[in-house]
């Protein structure tokens, strides 16, 4: 039988940079409730928002609701997911921030490939961005989702700014 004790280390090594499949430093959280298409509760009390995208406020109408609405169908009440941190994993709100995994599907990436947010890049949160990138080029060509209404006319951001005003 060949020893493998000095690979143990490796294997560490190799797990928390995140090369063994599994984001490294996950957490489980279990789904309280939805608040809106980036942001959600656990039933511990921890209010998460999603790294790298930004979905329509609720203030933003039908728009808002809708990708609620989308969010809420990938994360229903009660189901179990894994937080993975990233640079900085408190926002300036106090809220976790985490690319959220339900068995091994980035959620983050679902709502942007689904046309219900946009890419939202907030320095050093950048792990996935590239990936990202691709899923809002794909959602952006496919018209899917909000895309395919013009839904992003106004930016969440833009909104909260004041920028421009809902037209649902």
């Amino acid at each position: 039988m060949i020893s493998t004790w000095w690979m143990r280390p490796l294997l560490l090594l190799l797990a928390s940079a995140g090369c063994a499949g599994v984001p490294a430093a996950a957490d489980e959280c279990r789904v309280e409730r939805v608040t809106d298409g980036d942001t959600f509760y656990c039933r511990d009390g921890r209010k998460v928002r999603l790294i790298g995208i930004d979905a329509p406020e609720l203030a933003q109408g039908e728009l808002g609701a809708r990708a609620h609405e989308a969010l809420s169908r990938l994360l229903p009440a009660g189901e179990l997911v894994r937080l993975e941190p990233d640079a900085n994993p408190r926002g300036r709100y106090g809220r976790t921030l985490a690319h959220v995994w339900l068995g091994n599907r980035l959620v983050n990436e679902a709502m942007v490939q689904g046309g219900w947010a946009l890419l939202y890049t907030v320095p050093p949160n950048v792990k996935y961005v590239r990936r990202l990138e691709r899923a809002q080029q794909k959602a952006r060509a496919g018209g899917a989702g909000l895309w395919a209404e013009q839904g992003f006319a106004c930016a969440p951001a833009d909104f909260r700014r004041g920028r421009c005003v809902s037209s649902r």
